[in-house]
């Protein structure tokens, strides 16, 4: 059989905008340079070039995402939206970046091996040692898994068409997994949260993958905006598209730390190395609602009287699990743990309440939840004793005595977590939480307050605990922290208050950029 050039239709390549994608591509270039090193560069080499490499990579994004705020276009065939939303995030994230590797640039991911192995070069004495215990300081291959993670997370919110979420889901989970096992020393501990976390998310991901097959075999796209347009004007049955976005949600909802998918949480996040917990409580939670809020106003905003009932209670569990089960933590990162999924309820009602007050309300509570969150992670960081960090509540008596400074900065990420006037916390709940009213959401608002006046508590708790009490005889010392850690901590520690005194040009930055390209 033979065919004529006019029986072979063209074949036309999508246009693609790479100045609209530069973020996300420098991230993505960074990551891959940050694997050619750790090949082919030597040891002692690898800790020099890989640090700057990281920062200048996230120096170069944010300042990508400044140079085009005023794109608002798709791409790649429409399965990119470059949009307010995308380059708000996109920029957070990179800024976010920075202090992640600052924090991760401090000493060894497993602090308490490090600790160990310096000690023991100094009793030896002898040069050598000392250089070797230098050179375990530094897990150089965290510095391209956590930019990889980033260009994953710039892409997750981004995605316009449910494969391309699909594939930036697995880009940004699967560094993640491994970052969460690098704790070495604490090998148990870290490798289980590892395992844990990997396997439950692979069942998220298959559920979002499966969640996908039934919206395409609904609506016969996976284009977000195809599906919107499916569901508007469509008369067949509707248990194709129901099925497929209680699927879909699930594998989001897991991603976000939302209960009832939750579990996860307190596991990895405690036995994670605590610079990448931070990363991850922070980075990953921005880009889980990122495509949350893509998904659920882009696509399904036509449906709302099919899925609010649902997401009303997703709102009330998580917001409820996390302040009621967070009283009964005596370990720092799982209280953190379950602040996070707290605060992840709270979240959720700006995504449900589909206005641009909702959406500009739930990214600028994103901005100040990361960064009082990465800095209280910052802060437990230098809380140590013989064998690592000391994260039990009963160490942190008296800390107030042992170091004010550090114990001051604790206790603003903290009354910022309660929601405390002066803070960034409290304009973040008080923005989402008008929107959420505003949107005939009044009784969830009641319900959520509520769980915050309970998640509070456990927040003042360490700060009478630290203040208010004496300091054991064998306490933990805090350690003299880095440039780095003091560059991390002063810049959480600034937005912190400063979005808590002067929040208007944030506020309107996220009302600028509350717009869909769709």
């Amino acid at each position: 059989m033979t065919f004529s050039a006019a029986d072979m239709a063209p074949i036309h390549a999508p246009s693609i905008s790479y100045a609209a994608l530069s973020p996300m591509l420098i991230m993505l270039g960074v990551a891959c340079a940050g694997v050619l090193i750790e090949a082919f560069a030597p040891r002692d080499w690898r800790a020099r070039i890989q640090v700057p490499l990281a920062l200048a990579g996230c120096v170069a994004a944010l300042v990508a995402v400044v140079l085009i705020r005023n794109k608002h276009l798709t791409t790649a065939a429409g399965a990119i939206a470059v949009d307010g939303p995308t380059l708000f995030i996109e920029g957070t994230l990179a800024a976010l970046g920075i202090v992640s590797v600052l924090l991760v640039s401090e000493r060894s991911l497993d602090t308490a091996g490090s600790a160990l192995v310096a000690s023991a070069a100094v009793a030896v004495g002898s040069s050598r040692d000392r250089a070797q215990a230098t050179t375990t300081r530094v897990q150089t291959e965290a510095y391209p898994l956590v930019t990889f993670a980033l260009s994953g997370m710039m892409l997750f919110p981004a995605s316009n068409n449910l494969l391309v979420m699909f594939v930036s889901l697995e880009v940004l989970s699967l560094p993640l997994y491994l970052l969460t096992g690098l704790a070495r020393r604490r090998r148990l501990l870290s490798q289980e949260a590892a395992v844990k976390y990997f396997l439950l998310g692979a069942f998220a991901s298959a559920f979002f993958l499966y969640g996908l097959a039934m919206l395409y075999g609904y609506a016969g796209t996976v284009d977000l905006h195809g599906i919107f347009t499916a569901s508007a004007g469509s008369d067949k049955g509707d248990s194709l598209l129901l099925l497929g976005f209680g699927l879909l949600v699930v594998g989001l909802l897991f991603k976000g730390s939302i209960a009832p998918f939750h579990t996860w949480t307190p596991d990895v996040y405690q036995g994670a190395p605590t610079p990448i917990t931070g990363f991850m409580a922070s980075c990953t939670k921005i880009a889980a609602f990122g495509a949350l809020l893509r998904v659920f106003y882009v696509a399904f905003s036509s449906t709302t009287w099919d899925w609010r009932p649902i997401m009303y209670g997703v709102a009330i569990i998580s917001s409820l699990v996390g302040a009621v089960l967070g009283l009964t933590q005596t370990d720092v990162k799982r209280l953190l743990a379950y602040s996070s999924i707290a605060h992840a309820g709270f979240l959720v009602v700006g995504v449900m309440a589909l206005s641009s007050a909702g959406l500009s309300s739930t990214l600028f509570y994103l901005v100040t939840y990361s960064f009082s969150t990465l800095g209280a992670f910052a802060v437990v960081t230098l809380v140590r004793n013989s064998a690592g960090e000391a994260t039990h509540l009963s160490q942190w008596a008296g800390l107030a005595k042992r170091s004010p400074l550090v114990a001051g900065i604790f206790t603003v990420f903290l009354l910022s977590f309660a929601g405390v006037p002066l803070t960034s916390g409290f304009i973040g709940k008080f923005v989402i939480f008008r929107a959420g009213v505003d949107a005939g959401l009044g009784p969830l608002v009641v319900i959520v307050l509520v769980a915050s006046a309970i998640a509070a508590f456990f927040y003042l708790r360490i700060v009478v605990l630290m203040y208010f009490s004496d300091p054991p005889e064998d306490g933990p010392t805090v350690a003299v922290p880095s440039w780095a850690t003091q560059i991390a901590l002063a810049i959480t520690t600034l937005v912190t208050i400063f979005l808590g005194i002067v929040p208007q040009p944030i506020l309107d930055v996220a009302d600028k950029a509350a717009h869909f390209v769709s």
